[in-house]
């Protein structure tokens, strides 16, 4: 089954054929785990939006939770507080927004405020979270696979064959937005590098990437500064750049077609090194 060409989301359609899109990361949060707290001031999360606007990113990730390992629970209310000045400002920018949240009620919030794109390490999962997506007929929808949640997920590593259950998890939640009438344009699949999975975990998934284009949905990758990174390179956390780009550019040649990355400009010059010497070429160029 051939991914579709074309990712609706609210305010766009964007094009996945061309080139592979960069989708940049936004904590405004205080214990993210590799930047939090440099942007969780308002102000200094909206000019890193349009520092990163003139680096060439395609998509704005907004998140008011850290999803690292350990991260401890915030309300809804403590979350939107954090994110709504910074969603309302990134709508302006003229590209796509995408709000990181895996609950209903900031979802609600989000959509709300016209935000394009909802990006849910949970995948949908928490109570009416399905309903309210499908009921926005355009919003695009990131789904992510996750064992149990941040505080828990590295405690739950026991497959027997991780890229068989991530597939068969992504698949059993695309089904179940198709019987909600959520269209497979508006879908991208995530497989959760870093998240409930081990080194070795994740380094097969990576190798074996490509099978999860059998689903039909295009892939949406962060490998951007994780931990396997530096359990690989002996790297700590702000001094990942390479691997993080050696990571992306492996994920887009297995085809992944959005990256989420916290080094914008850097992400985007090596894609286009990337494009100009790996990609396929046209018939007749």
């Amino acid at each position: 089954m051939s991914a579709p060409q074309i990712w609706t989301t609210t305010r766009f359609d964007l094009d996945l054929a061309e080139r592979p899109l960069v989708m940049g990361i936004v904590n405004v949060t205080p214990d993210s785990f590799s930047d939090g707290g440099q942007h969780l001031d308002a102000t200094r999360a909206i000019n890193f939006c349009e520092r990163l606007l003139g680096e060439g990113v395609d998509i704005l990730d907004l998140g008011g939770e850290s999803t690292r390992p350990g991260a401890p629970k915030v309300s809804a209310d403590e979350e939107w507080a954090r994110l709504e000045p910074v969603v309302r400002a990134a709508l302006s920018l003229g590209v796509p927004v995408s709000v990181d949240t895996c609950k209903t009620e900031v979802m609600r919030r989000a959509l709300d405020l016209g935000v394009d794109i909802i990006n849910d390490v949970q995948a949908l999962r928490d109570p009416g979270a399905e309903a309210l997506v499908a009921e926005h007929g355009s919003v695009g929808v990131c789904l992510m696979h996750m064992r149990g949640d941040p505080a828990s997920m590295q405690q739950q590593t026991d497959y027997v064959d991780v890229v068989d259950e991530v597939r068969d998890f992504l698949r059993a939640r695309l089904d179940r937005m198709r019987e909600l009438g959520v269209a497979a344009s508006r879908i991208t699949l995530d497989p959760g590098y870093g998240f409930a999975k081990t080194v070795e975990q994740n380094a097969e998934l990576q190798h074996r990437q490509h099978e999860l284009q059998a689903l039909g949905c295009p892939l949406l990758v962060g490998w951007s500064r994780k931990s396997t990174l530096g359990a690989l390179t002996g790297r700590p956390v702000d001094e990942r750049l390479p691997a993080s780009l050696a990571a992306a550019l492996a994920a887009v040649a297995t085809g992944a077609r959005v990256v989420r990355v916290h080094d914008v400009a850097p992400t985007v010059d090596a894609l286009k090194v990337w494009q100009a010497f790996m990609a396929p070429r046209k018939h007749g160029s």
